[in-house]
């Protein structure tokens, strides 16, 4: 009798041990009902890109989105407001030719985000930045590597990686309205305000964070819009880095002339991933 509630006791510990430790991992049958937090669904005018990976631009095209909104392509529509394909940062050494920078094209590389070391060629730029010291603005080229252009599709409007963003020879203002909802019926009265292109980049499109920790940082050389990137900032120190969302408006002049609205509204993934990009639109505008 002894023997039979000593093995009862055996039994009925081990089940307890194995719901507690379900429940404790986080991996047992209430997964579904408390684990997994629910997707972002974009509503009209938005979009949700996962631009956390550090080796891939992701391309949106405005003209494409109306088109399907005009043909009552709901499905459509939902599909190109979720999913963006991967065009991956060249990374393949080409061989081709090094210049060696001037001393002048150095000291000013460690003073400006927009200096030029190797003639704005494409590839990966190396640059030590103070992480643990003065911050990432305080930094200073240490080598070059010739890849490949960036790749892109035939249709492009705009293109984000992480807190970068570049676009098909557009122009960006950026306005003080804070929702889409403020702008005027029209851009009319932008247009003659001062936009500003996209401009050459060599440290600024981190593309590894291996040996972030050591303050050594490749970053693609390439054209960004350095006022639309302003939405979303990142601070270093501290360690990891800390990013703060700016929720101006910000207008788009198209280089067909046409105008577009766009606003990041938020960066952060349903389990807090960061560069996890809802963005509201409006085009045409």
């Amino acid at each position: 009798m002894k023997k039979k509630i000593l093995k009862n006791h055996f039994r009925n510990t081990v089940a307890a041990l194995g719901i507690l430790s379900m429940l404790t991992a986080c991996n047992g049958i209430f997964d579904d009902i408390y684990d997994q937090p629910e997707p972002i669904v974009p509503a009209k005018g938005q979009l949700v890109i996962d631009a956390t990976s550090w080796e891939n631009w992701y391309y949106v095209d405005l003209a494409h989105l109306h088109q399907l909104t005009v043909d009552g392509d709901e499905a459509g529509l939902l599909k190109a407001q979720t999913e963006f394909t991967a065009y991956p940062i060249p990374m393949e050494a080409t061989g081709d030719k090094v210049d060696a920078p001037s001393v002048n094209a150095s000291a000013k590389a460690a003073a400006s985000t927009s200096t030029s070391t190797q003639g704005e060629k494409p590839g990966q730029y190396m640059y030590w930045f103070d992480v643990f010291g003065a911050g990432y603005k305080s930094n200073k080229f240490v080598s070059y590597t010739p890849t490949a252009e960036q790749t892109a599709p035939e249709s492009w409007t705009f293109a984000v990686h992480r807190n970068n963003v570049r676009t098909n020879g557009a122009a960006v203002l950026e306005t003080t309205y804070t929702s889409m909802d403020q702008l005027p019926e029209t851009s009319e009265p932008f247009h003659n305000q001062k936009f500003t292109d996209d401009e050459w980049s060599e440290n600024e499109v981190w593309d590894s964070q291996e040996q972030m920790l050591l303050g050594y940082v490749p970053s693609q050389g390439i054209a960004i819009n350095k006022v639309l990137s302003s939405w979303l900032s990142m601070d270093i120190p501290p360690m990891p880095p800390a990013f703060s969302l700016n929720n101006h408006v910000f207008i788009l002049r198209l280089k067909d002339g046409t105008y577009a609205a766009l606003q990041l509204e938020n960066y952060l993934s349903p389990k807090g991933a960061k560069c996890y990009l809802t963005i509201n639109y409006k085009y045409p505008y």
